[in-house]
């Protein structure tokens, strides 16, 4: 199997580490720089929306993080990411949801905005945006937060496609000026996850 990616993705670095905790082999192919045209065009060739990662299984191309990780668990004879009893899954699938729809995209405006616009010379920062992304991860790192008060991860069955894909969204804490370092369980839990052998293994 085939991996387009990049390391400094949030997305692909989900993938990358699912991968490995479940031992899957994979063709990495390195999307250096996405404007790039001559690395941009064999990427809108497997997907339209030009963004990696893109798993290729043969004749079957597969894109968007969560739905990549759900495939290789699936294809995993034993593993326990991604639970078969119907109420543990939906638990699993409940925040790989919330995390494609609320906490990714508060995270991505700080990251955005404090991060990749300065250093790519992106243009000057938008105060507004700014205070819109702070009051949008402070809002869904309080529902995180309480949720960890009394669990190691993030589902009750242990390490879960749910932390995996979570994780990866806080790698730039402190350069995009992400306001969580005050939620002791979320720190605490996000400890764990910086703990794990292949989150050093995919650190860009």
């Amino acid at each position: 199997m085939q991996l387009y990616t990049n390391p400094y993705s949030a997305n692909a670095r989900r993938v990358t580490m699912v991968a490995l905790h479940l031992g899957v082999p994979l063709e990495l192919h390195l999307v250096k720089n996405m404007k790039d045209p001559a690395e941009r065009e064999p990427l809108l060739r497997l997907n339209p929306n030009g963004k990696v990662p893109v798993l290729v299984d043969g004749d079957f191309v597969l894109w968007e993080s969560c739905a990549i990780m759900q495939y290789l668990a699936e294809r995993t004879p034993g593993q326990t990411l991604y639970p078969a009893e119907l109420r543990a899954r939906q638990d699993v699938n409940r925040w790989l949801f919330w995390c494609v729809q609320h906490w990714a995209p508060a995270l991505g405006v700080l990251n955005w905005e404090n991060h990749v616009k300065p250093k790519m010379g992106f243009g000057p920062t938008n105060p507004a945006e700014v205070a819109r992304g702070e009051a949008e991860t402070a809002r869904f790192a309080q529902v995180l937060d309480d949720h960890l008060a009394k669990r190691q991860w993030v589902c009750g069955g242990g390490l879960t496609l749910a932390d995996f894909a979570l994780a990866p969204t806080l790698a730039d804490t402190a350069a995009a000026k992400m306001p969580v370092t005050q939620y002791a369980h979320l720190q605490a839990w996000f400890g764990r996850m910086r703990e794990l052998d292949v989150w050093r293994r995919t650190q860009p």
